[in-house]
C-alpha cells in the first residue's frame, strides 16, 4: 500500500481537526492541577499533527513529481474525505474535506506553530487547564479552514479559530488585555459578518442560476460559476465583501489596529498562533474563494487592493520604527508582511501569487520564532522596554542568535525564508505591469518597506543585544531545556527553506497554476 492510499484510507484530514479538537476534550476531563499532563497530552498530540502533516507534503510532493495533479480546479483537491456520505439540506451543505498544495503547506505551518507553541507556554501554571484546552480548539479551526471544501463548514471553523483568541486574551493576558481582547472581537467579528453575506450571495446566485440546486461546495459552486456570477455588478460587490471581510484578519490598513494591540496583550503561544497562522486566513481566503469564484471582481477593485497593501507595507514599517515595546515592534511587522500577501494575490501572476502564498508560510514561521522570543526576553528580563535593555547577548547568546536569524529573514537576507518570499511578490508584481501599466510604480513605492524594515530590525538587535549590559541583567539566564524547542524548530525552518525552497514553492504552484486558468 503507498503512503497516498495510507493517507486516504485513514482520513487524514479528518484527523488534522479530529486530534487537536479531541485532546482538548480529554484535557477538560483531567483533574485539576496535574499540569504536567496537562503539557504531555498537548504535546503529543500537536507532535502527531505536525508528523501527518509532513507525511501530507511528502506525499503530494510525490504526486507532483509523478504528475499525478490534475490541472484543473476540481482535480487538484485530494485526501477527499466523505464528500458525499454527510450532506445536510438535501445535498446543499457536504462536510466535504479536501484539500491541494497551499492547503497542504498552511497545514504545515500551522502544525509548526501549535507544536512549538505548547512548548513556549511549557512553564505557565495560571488555569493551565483551560488555556491548552482553548488553544488546541482553535487550532481544530485552523485545520478546518484549510481542509474544508464547504463554504459552510468553513465559516464554522473560520468563527472556531477566532473566538477562543477573546478568552485566550482576556484572562492569560497581560497590559490592557480586556480591551485588546473586546476590540480584537469586535472587529474580527464585523470581518466575519462581510464573509457570511458573501457566501450566501454566492448561494444565492448559484441556486437562482441551477433552479435550485444551490450549494455552498467550493467545487460545484466552481462549475457553476461562469453562468451563476457573470454579472459585472455582482462579481464586484461581493468581492468587494471578501476583501474586507477577510481584510480584517489580514490587517489591511485602516482596520488593522486590533492586531497590535492583540499582540502586545496576548500571552506568548497565543501570538504565535494569531500572527503566525490567524493572520494568514485572510489570505488564505481571498485565495480559496474570492479569486476563483469572482475573477472579474479582482479585475475591478485590483488598483484599490495593491494601492492599499504598498501602503500597508511602508506604513506598517515606519510604525515599528517608532515602537518601544517589542511586542509591538513585531506587531507592525506583522501589519507591514502582510502587505506583502496582499500585494501579490492582487497583482494576479503566477510568480506573485506563488510568492504571497509562500510569505503566508515564512512569515509564519518568522512571526512565531519573534513572538517566542520575546516572551523569553519577557520572562528573564522583566521587561519588553527596547531602551531599557542592552547587550543581553553577552549573557543570553542563544537567544541572540535567534533574534538575529528571525530579523535577517524580515528584512529579506538571501539564505532566508523571507527572501525568498519577497523576491517572489515583488518580482511578480513587477511582472504585473506588462497587462497593468503602472503597476511599477506602486511596487517601486512598496519597496520603500524594505528599506524603512533593514532600519528598525537592525537598530533593534544593536539596543537589545549589543553594546553596555546593565547590571540589573548581569545574572539573566540564556534558553534552556524545553524553551529551546520553539526557538531552534522554528530558526531550522527558516533557513531551510531560504536555502531550500524548491518543495515549498512546487506545492504551491500546483495549486496557483490552476487558479490563473480561473482568473485570466
Amino acid at each position: 500500500m503507498s503512503l497516498h492510499d495510507l493517507l486516504t484510507q485513514y482520513a487524514a484530514l479528518a484527523w488534522l481537526v479530529l486530534v487537536p479538537f479531541s485532546a482538548a476534550l480529554v484535557i477538560m476531563l483531567i483533574p485539576r492541577g496535574w499540569h504536567l499532563t496537562y503539557r504531555l497530552v498537548a504535546a503529543v498530540s500537536t507532535g502527531f499533527t505536525l508528523i501527518l502533516a509532513a507525511l501530507l507534503a511528502w506525499d503530494y510532493l510525490a504526486l507532483i513529481q509523478a504528475e499525478k495533479i490534475p490541472g484543473t480546479f476540481q482535480g487538484i483537491w485530494h485526501y477527499a474525505f466523505a464528500p458525499q456520505a454527510m450532506s445536510f439540506m438535501g445535498g446543499k451543505i457536504t462536510f466535504h474535506l479536501a484539500t491541494d498544495g497551499a492547503g497542504v503547506a498552511m497545514c504545515l505551518l500551522t502544525a509548526l506553530t501549535i507544536f512549538t507553541g505548547v512548548f513556549a507556554s511549557w512553564t505557565l501554571q495560571e488555569r493551565a487547564k483551560e488555556y491548552y484546552a482553548l488553544l488546541l480548539l482553535l487550532v481544530a479551526g485552523v485545520f478546518g479552514v484549510f481542509v474544508t471544501v464547504d463554504l459552510f463548514f468553513f465559516f464554522l471553523f473560520y468563527e472556531i479559530a477566532v473566538l477562543p483568541m477573546y478568552l485566550l486574551i482576556g484572562i492569560w493576558g497581560t497590559g490592557q488585555k480586556e480591551y485588546s481582547a473586546m476590540k480584537l472581537t469586535l472587529m474580527l467579528l464585523m470581518g466575519s459578518a462581510l464573509i457570511i453575506v458573501g457566501f450566501l450571495a454566492l448561494f444565492v446566485a448559484a441556486d437562482k442560476a441551477t433552479m435550485g440546486g444551490g450549494t455552498f461546495n467550493l467545487l460545484q459552486l466552481a462549475a457553476v460559476a461562469k453562468e451563476a456570477f457573470a454579472d459585472a455588478q455582482f462579481q464586484r460587490w461581493v468581492f468587494l465583501a471578501f476583501y474586507l471581510g477577510f481584510g480584517v484578519l489580514a490587517g489591511i490598513f485602516p482596520i488593522h489596529t486590533w492586531s497590535p494591540d492583540g499582540h502586545a496583550s496576548a500571552p506568548t503561544a497565543t501570538s504565535m498562533l494569531h500572527a503566525g497562522v490567524l493572520m494568514k486566513l485572510g489570505g488564505f481566503g481571498l485565495l480559496r474563494v474570492a479569486l476563483p469564484l469572482l475573477p472579474e471582481g479582482l479585475a475591478d477593485w485590483r488598483w484599490l487592493i495593491v494601492i492599499v497593501a504598498a501602503w500597508n507595507i511602508v506604513y506598517g514599517a515606519f510604525s515599528a520604527m517608532g515602537q518601544k515595546d517589542l511586542k509591538y515592534v513585531v506587531a507592525y511587522s506583522s501589519v507591514s508582511h502582510l502587505g506583502m500577501v496582499m500585494m501579490g494575490l492582487a497583482a494576479g501572476t503566477l510568480t506573485s501569487i506563488n510568492g504571497a502564498v509562500f510569505q503566508m508560510f515564512a512569515h509564519g514561521v518568522m512571526t512565531a520564532l519573534f513572538f517566542a522570543l520575546v516572551g523569553l526576553v519577557y520572562g528573564k528580563a522583566h521587561t519588553r522596554d527596547i531602551d531599557a535593555m542592552g547587550g543581553l547577548a553577552r549573557v543570553a547568546p542563544g537567544l541572540a542568535v535567534a533574534f538575529m536569524i528571525g530579523g535577517l529573514s524580515s528584512v529579506g537576507l538571501p539564505g532566508t525564508g523571507g527572501f525568498v518570499a519577497e523576491f517572489l511578490v515583488f518580482m511578480g508584481t513587477f511582472q504585473a505591469n506588462v497587462s497593468h501599466p503602472g503597476m511599477w510604480i506602486v511596487a517601486a513605492f512598496a519597496c520603500l518597506g524594505i528599506v524603512i524594515t533593514s532600519i528598525y530590525v537592525l537598530r533593534l538587535l544593536k539596543r537589545v543585544f549589543f553594546g553596555a549590559l546593565p547590571p540589573k541583567y548581569a545574572h539573566m539566564e540564556d534558553a534552556k531545556t524545553t524553551e529551546w524547542v520553539a526557538l531552534a524548530m522554528n530558526a531550522a525552518v527558516i533557513l531551510a527553506v531560504g536555502i531550500w525552497p524548491k518543495p515549498i514553492i512546487e506545492l504551491i504552484t500546483s495549486a496557483v497554476m490552476p487558479l490563473l486558468t480561473i482568473m485570466q
